[in-house]
């Protein structure tokens, strides 16, 4: 696997050390069973006598592990205030995250669905779950830290090799869990500086839908997944609950606002309510969603 953190050896120096000493505490101790069940066999032994206490057996026993967890818990003691401790000259990106997806709000208010950062360069994560518990997780980085409703949750991260790493979610959050993947690009800086630009002056088109992750939810192409496909959904009649009674509506403007606002004000019969509401909307946005969404036909 990748090691393209800053303190990814760190964490890889504790596994290492924990998997190593259990291999050798179980070839032992099971070498040492086999030798005794041989040994010590009723056939060798027809009159056993009886075994009293070692004290100096039972004190080795007993220091040898203590030591051995001590060195395990301040080797990872040390990997964790590294991890813990955000270096003050960090950039800041706020994430997200949302069943059942990403999204990423850089400094200057850009929004991505993939999180782009610059190689070398220290990067504070402020961890925002907008409905249940996910779990932040780039193995690449050695990184996973839990997104937790009301919970202002940090980690960090330097990275030290350009690419792009697996992001996961790493605790079940609903029946579309395995999918809440996205990427972490790394690039250089100057690379960075140009698409931090890009995006904050390029005009607002369909990836709107995915960096809100409403298409984890709702397909361009007419599949249904968790709710209706956006694909020809302006202008039919849906059956909707509203406040528990069924009612017949025309899906137009003024609807699809009202369900993108009060997500739970109208339910399209046939699908659960688990749509949220989406905090960092402005009305420019919900303008340009209507848009996309009438043009899907």
């Amino acid at each position: 696997m990748d090691s393209a953190s800053s303190y990814s050896v760190l964490v890889d120096k504790t596994f290492w050390l924990i998997l190593g000493s259990s291999i050798i505490m179980l070839f032992a101790i099971t070498a040492t069973m086999i030798w005794f069940v041989f040994k010590y066999s009723r056939k060798r032994n027809p009159n056993p006598a009886q075994i009293e206490g070692n004290a100096i057996l039972e004190s080795i026993w007993t220091i040898i592990p203590t030591i051995m967890v001590l060195i395990m818990f301040f080797s990872g003691w040390a990997g964790f205030k590294v991890m813990r401790n955000i270096p003050e000259d960090a950039m800041e990106v706020t994430v997200y995250a949302r069943k059942w997806s990403w999204m990423f709000e850089y400094e200057n208010g850009v929004q991505s669905s993939v999180l782009v950062v610059p190689v070398d360069k220290n990067v504070k994560l402020n961890l925002v779950s907008n409905d249940v518990i996910h779990s932040f997780y780039v193995p690449a980085f050695r990184l996973k830290e839990d997104c937790v409703p009301g919970y202002d949750n940090v980690a960090w991260f330097k990275a030290i090799e350009e690419g792009e790493y697996n992001l996961f979610c790493a605790e079940y959050c609903g029946d579309q869990h395995s999918n809440m993947i996205t990427k972490v690009k790394v690039i250089n800086s100057e690379e960075y500086d140009t698409w931090l630009v890009e995006q904050d002056t390029k005009p607002i088109g369909i990836d709107i839908l995915s960096i809100n992750g409403c298409t984890a939810c709702h397909s361009l192409d007419g599949s249904k997944l968790v709710g209706p496909s956006f694909k020809g959904l302006f202008g039919i009649t849906e059956t909707v609950l509203t406040d528990g009674e069924e009612r017949t509506i025309t899906v137009d403007e003024e609807y699809i606002r009202r369900s993108i606002k009060e997500p739970m004000a109208d339910i399209t019969a046939g699908y659960p309510p688990v749509m949220i509401t989406l905090p960092n909307l402005t009305d420019e946005d919900v303008d340009a969603m209507i848009q996309i969404i009438k043009d899907l036909k």
